[in-house]
């Protein structure tokens, strides 16, 4: 792979997205079961239904030519009730970020989280993205401007241009 091309995900990526998921979850420590574990259905469903809300979700996706989507994040948009530190009513969740084992250190899941932010700040009124980070993530969502907050999740107010 030379250049880093991101797309936002279709349809037929549902597949895709499931396997970065397994990926995902098993570094986390998961024991995530063979190819017919039931989760695998279930988040087959939910990525398929996700990937028709254009206005709440997005995932965004980079592929390899030969063997397809190599890495991926995605992320929706949840009716949040304003506070002082965010007067939006709509909060944003990173989540699925993921790359096969051999495309790491590449730069593509911070490619795709860039895209992902982008979509927030400016196709959403999302005001806030909360994530929950492993400890390899960490520094990539530190480098992006996420900080701990007081709660168990990261967060990053979105700065409108």
């Amino acid at each position: 792979m030379t250049g880093i091309e991101v797309r936002r995900a279709k349809p037929d990526d549902a597949e895709a997205l499931v396997r970065l998921r397994g990926l995902m979850l098993a570094a986390m420590g998961q024991d995530i079961g063979g190819a017919d574990a039931p989760w695998r259905d279930s988040a087959l469903r939910f990525f398929t239904e996700q990937l028709a809300s254009r206005e709440t979700f997005a995932a965004f996706v980079v592929d390899d030519p030969e063997i397809g989507v190599v890495a991926g994040a995605a992320g929706n948009c949840n009716v949040h009730p304003p506070g002082p530190n965010d007067l939006s009513a709509t909060r944003g969740h990173l989540y699925n970020v993921s790359t096969e084992p051999a495309f790491r250190r590449r730069g593509l899941a911070r490619a795709c989280v860039i895209a992902l932010l982008d979509w927030y700040r400016d196709e959403t009124g999302v005001g806030q993205v909360e994530l929950h980070a492993t400890e390899e993530g960490d520094g990539l969502y530190r480098a992006l401007g996420f900080a701990d907050s007081s709660y168990p999740a990261q967060r990053l107010t979105i700065i409108r241009a």
